[in-house]
């Protein structure tokens, strides 16, 4: 089933920024619509029914109240999840009033919100241990993110605090997923990746081997070689040469 998502929020950054997000991070959301004020959401509801819809509180115009109550009279509501800026119980108290799945005050973590959204969709779904689903399914894109990072800018000055501020998680939360999706730690993945880009470095026998650690990312040539050969079975000196003669295979 192909899941169609409305994200209604006034604010071009915000709205243009939840939808890459999603579009990039979800595989389980089919087609994505905007709009920027009420009445332009209540004419995509209108014209294309959205499963979910993520919806500001605060637009000129007809605002995110007045689109749920019309799209409930119409009896066509989204599974809505309301982004809102006002932490006043009586936003919260209507939305819910109105049918809203979930009230989340901004400025929200994009992580969170594409949790939320999955959770929306494991209802749809019917899915079972939905909350368990969800958190499985927010976790790969949490642990795909910090890949992608780390095998784009694995030769700069990585830290596993670094990495988890990217990916907008806590350091302790990220070296678990690792664990956990990866069966490895953090340092260990980081320098396997560093390692096999030494590794084609090697084969090409253009750098000194101290010009190919730092070229990857290590500032210690002696620590390099330790990692190296950790992960090798031979020093980079060993591969360099086995591999020249045509037996290096790992």
């Amino acid at each position: 089933m192909g899941i169609k998502l409305l994200v209604v929020d006034d604010e071009d950054n915000i709205r243009n920024g939840i939808s890459n997000y999603i579009r990039l991070h979800s595989d389980r959301v089919d087609k994505i619509y905007t709009a920027c004020n009420g009445q332009e959401a209540i004419d995509i509801i209108v014209r294309s029914r959205p499963e979910v819809m993520l919806l500001d509180v605060q637009m000129p115009g007809k605002d995110g109240l007045e689109v749920m109550k019309e799209a409930k009279t119409l009896d066509i509501l989204p599974i809505t999840i309301i982004l809102s800026g006002y932490d006043e119980f009586k936003y919260a108290q209507a939305a819910l009033k109105y049918g809203a799945k979930e009230y989340m005050l901004k400025p929200c973590r994009s992580t969170e919100i594409l949790k939320m959204v999955n959770e929306a969709i494991g209802d749809i779904l019917g899915e079972e241990s939905k909350e368990g689903e969800g958190n499985e399914v927010t976790e790969n894109y949490l642990v795909n993110r910090a890949v992608e990072y780390i095998n784009e800018h694995y030769n700069e000055n990585l830290t596993l605090a670094g990495v988890a501020n990217k990916v907008e998680i806590s350091a302790s939360y990220l070296s678990s997923l690792f664990s956990g999706n990866m069966n490895c730690c953090f340092v260990d993945y980081l320098n396997g990746i560093r390692i096999e880009h030494a590794c084609f470095y090697l084969r090409q026998n253009r750098m000194k081997i101290y010009e190919i650690a730092f070229k990857v990312g290590f500032h210690d040539e002696k620590y390099f070689s330790k990692v190296f050969k950790k992960v090798k079975g031979v020093s980079p000196a060993q591969f360099k040469k086995e591999d020249r003669k045509g037996g290096m295979t790992h």
